[in-house]
């Protein structure tokens, strides 16, 4: 099976885009596939990634653009983002934020404005800036600060992905929203989240210049979640994370400082925490609006409380890598055993940086149960109360509010709703340092993964970049899964992708993929979406 391609034939993924990385010297690439390549500004060597490859295949009909928040998310936010056919370059400061515009939309009434995080303890201090965050920090004051970012992005049935990357301050943001029920929850985070994300990452440095409120033991106040460090011993069998010292994190500016000089020993835990923690309001902030949304715009469009997503953040920072995620969505690290011949496949491991969420791991199973103790039927079916699978995600509302299950009629509605909410949206969050052995980087949904364990991506992955050094291995690897699922079906891989997009979901899931080359190997960087 490996080795072939059909990148020829019909229906296959025919919109892509990249961008090549330039090394000191140079290194010319031909624009494969129909890609438009275009040359992007050169990494310094010091950087812990070199390309970033992605692709995407519909298996799901769906309406694309529906009219969610009046219409903005459809007609102009999500054009100003996406861009399917090559990564372009924006200003990372809009004189008018995609946010501002939303939340003006609606009136002032979005979270982002007037609604804190259902968490967040209230006191005069905090909501001093919850009631308008929008203009107390500039987007200079990021520790991602830059003039300006490459984007690229595109929808492949419920899914969406985006790439956003600034080669000069060495960092990489890839994010994928695998809905369900719909595209809506896909829509609405592909349209804010990141926005959301650079938000609450600008209130870094101006919350520690400001003395800015904490809780006693240093975390956020959002409560306490579990943050875990990871740092450049992935390749030890005991290797075990480390909680991050929950101590009030460095100013981003004192970060960016000593980064600057390799000399100088970064004590910086506290600042990744920071970070982590930045994520995670983002997440909840972003998770407030659409909810608010949703009870909005659900007597038109009552579908809207079923619809959600899963939720898989990957920020590249340095040599930090962190991720965020709520579902069963995964990020994998191939990197080699300690000791070991680098280069060698056999050496090759496959580790899990994210936590899956769903009813078939223990844990997570048993979670639900605890928290429900006085219903005798939390899971039903192998299922949150008989209707979903995953057991953490964005939005569906119906799962989490009794009011919006009530906008369902019939078989829809959840019988015997008795504590809400059942789907919980405290994401995993984690960082990794980058080192030496660490090699590539998987970022997939779940229907990758339907068909593919950790391991046989990784040794699909490392053979095909051994052989292919400029080809585009997240294609690839979209293509080996378009082959396995034809073979279990009985079909031939062309009568597979004639099936129309809808009644292929029997097959197959919309499959979403980002590989991301560690270290300062020159390459192509590439994308693709099948819509």
């Amino acid at each position: 099976m490996l080795g072939e391609d059909f990148t020829n034939s019909e229906g296959e993924i025919k919109v892509s885009f990249g961008y090549q990385c330039n090394s000191h010297k140079g290194i010319p690439c031909g624009a494969a596939n129909g890609c438009e390549i275009r040359s992007g500004s050169e990494i310094p060597r010091t950087g812990s990634f070199s390309c970033l490859s992605g692709a995407a295949l519909s298996a799901n009909a769906t309406l694309a653009n529906t009219n969610i928040c009046n219409g903005l998310i459809g007609a102009e936010i999500l054009p100003s983002l996406d861009s399917p056919t090559s990564f372009r370059r924006v200003p990372s400061s809009p004189s008018l934020s995609r946010l501002d515009i939303l939340s003006s939309s609606l009136q002032s009434s979005m979270s982002i404005l007037s609604c804190s995080p259902p968490s967040l303890v209230s006191s005069p201090e905090t909501d001093s800036y919850l009631l308008k965050p929008m203009s107390v920090p500039s987007r200079s004051d990021s520790f991602l600060n830059a003039m300006e970012v490459q984007v690229a992005g595109g929808a492949a049935g419920e899914d969406r992905v985006q790439a956003v990357c600034s080669e000069e301050n060495e960092w990489l943001f890839c994010a994928i929203y695998d809905g369900f029920n719909g595209r809506d929850a896909a829509d609405f985070l592909a349209g804010t989240l990141y926005e959301t994300i650079m938000f609450y990452f600008n209130l870094l440095d101006w919350e520690s210049k400001q003395d800015f409120p904490r809780s006693p033991n240093g975390l956020d106040t959002n409560g306490p979640f579990e943050y875990f460090l990871d740092v450049s011993t992935v390749g030890n069998e005991e290797k075990t994370p480390s909680r991050i010292d929950s101590k009030k994190y460095e100013s981003a500016e004192s970060f960016m400082r000593k980064s600057a000089d390799p000399k100088m020993e970064v004590s910086s835990d506290s600042f990744r925490h920071g970070v982590l923690d930045s994520l995670q309001r983002a997440l909840s902030q972003a998770e407030n609006d659409f909810l608010y949304m949703v009870e909005q715009e659900m007597e038109d469009r009552p579908d809207l409380v079923s619809v959600g997503s899963c939720v898989l953040v990957m920020l590249l920072h340095g040599k930090d890598l962190y991720t965020l995620n709520l579902g069963d969505s995964r990020a994998v690290l191939a990197t080699y055993a300690e000791g070991s011949d680098m280069g060698q496949s056999e050496s090759l491991k496959a580790i899990q940086l994210t936590d899956s969420h769903t009813v078939d791991i223990e844990v997570e199973r048993t979670r639900v149960l605890h928290e429900h103790p006085d219903d005798p039927m939390p899971i039903v079916a192998g299922k949150v109360k008989g209707k979903l699978k995953v057991t953490r995600a964005f939005g569906v509302g119906y799962l989490k509010k009794k009011k919006l299950n009530d906008a369902l009629m019939g078989i829809l509605r959840v019988r015997n709703l008795i504590s809400p909410p059942y789907v919980s949206t405290e994401p995993s969050l984690n960082v990794h340092e980058i080192s030496r052995s660490d090699h590539f980087v998987i970022v997939g949904s779940d229907g990758l993964f339907d068909f593919f364990s950790n391991e046989e991506a990784v040794k699909f992955v490392h053979s095909y970049i051994s052989s292919n050094p400029s080809g585009d291995p997240a294609k690839f690897l979209v293509e080996q899964l378009v082959i396995k699922a034809a073979h279990s079906a009985g079909f031939s891989k062309e009568e597979l992708m004639n099936i129309p997009a809808g009644r292929r979901r029997k097959y197959h899931d919309d499959v979403t993929v980002i590989v991301i080359l560690l270290g300062t190997n020159h390459r192509t960087s590439k994308a693709s979406t099948c819509v």
